[in-house]
């Protein structure tokens, strides 16, 4: 029973944490293209120059 004193803190700080990261992410527009990406590594190397 102890450590449940010890490991709600730490799962809570953890959520936390993962929440402000994707949060950051989003506000920095990482997540704003997810489709160009995929599709620049399938065109041919004399398209792009």
């Amino acid at each position: 029973m102890n450590i449940l004193i010890l490991m709600i803190p730490m799962a809570l700080i953890l959520g936390i944490g993962f929440v402000s990261a994707f949060l950051w992410a989003t506000s920095k527009g990482q997540f704003d293209d997810l489709e160009t990406p995929a599709h620049r590594m399938l065109k041919d190397e004399h398209e792009r120059n």
